[in-house]
């Protein structure tokens, strides 16, 4: 039913495969519009909106065994922070 179709990427320009599978991945969502960018601008741009994977982290002390540690959210005064270990712990 579906074959693979070569498609030009609006962000770089270059050629890009969108497989038979792909098609019918595509089909089964539901998406009605084929991908405009190849896989490396797709992903860069995904990239990009996250913060081009860097996480802002925050140092803080574990409530409960008191050895310093990073997270990533700012600790507020209301609420015991957690070292990995500790929170994985009480899980």
């Amino acid at each position: 039913m579906f074959e693979d179709k070569t498609l030009v990427c609006k962000d770089c320009g270059n050629e890009f495969v969108f497989t038979a599978g792909e098609q019918e991945f595509y089909a089964e969502k539901g998406f009605t519009n084929e991908p405009q960018r190849c896989k490396a601008c797709r992903d860069a741009r995904k990239s990009a909106r996250n913060g081009g994977g860097e996480r802002q982290m925050f140092d803080a002390v574990c409530a409960e065994c008191g050895k310093p540690c990073k997270v990533p959210f700012e600790p507020r005064n209301d609420r015991p922070v957690y070292c990995s270990e500790c929170f994985r712990n009480k899980q």
